[in-house]
């Protein structure tokens, strides 16, 4: 049982860090169209949109390395757990308010009717990724961490 829960943990730690780095090295490079799928979200003013969408992506790497290299593995894990609520919060409200919205969360080439978001789909996936966050809490996975603390 041991063996399978540090497996499970392994895939847990190793996946999202994938998924912060592909997520974050999407949104480089594209300060417009990050720009504009985060105004779409109506939460933010244009300004707070163009600051966000400088930092977003760098910080998704960042987090995105904090795991795949070990330091911090808690911390981080709690970092991504905050980011992940916040981001379902924008999306449901989005949802909620029957805005036609992409994400931005891994792909940001300007929005079309083919790439309005799938709510239901979109908000499901981040509850996994939320789950396998949880599961970095509770028992991380050590191995080849530089600095687990």
């Amino acid at each position: 049982m041991h063996k399978l829960l540090d497996v499970i943990s392994a895939i847990a730690r190793f996946y999202m860090a994938y998924v912060w780095i592909h997520a974050g090295t999407a949104k480089l490079g594209k300060h417009m169209e990050m720009t504009q799928a985060i105004t779409a979200y109506q939460i933010f003013t244009p300004e707070w949109s163009g600051y966000l969408a400088q930092l977003i992506g760098p910080l998704e790497i960042a987090g995105g390395v904090f795991l795949l290299l070990g330091l911090f593995l808690r911390s981080a894990a709690k970092v991504s757990s905050v980011v992940l609520v916040l981001f379902m919060i924008g999306i449901a409200q989005a949802w909620a308010r029957g805005l036609a919205i992409d994400c931005g969360c891994f792909n940001v080439d300007g929005i079309s009717d083919a790439q309005t978001m799938d709510y239901v789909k979109t908000l499901a996936r981040d509850a996994g990724y939320l789950f396998l966050t949880g599961w970095t809490i509770w028992r991380p996975f050590r191995r080849f961490a530089l600095y687990a603390g």
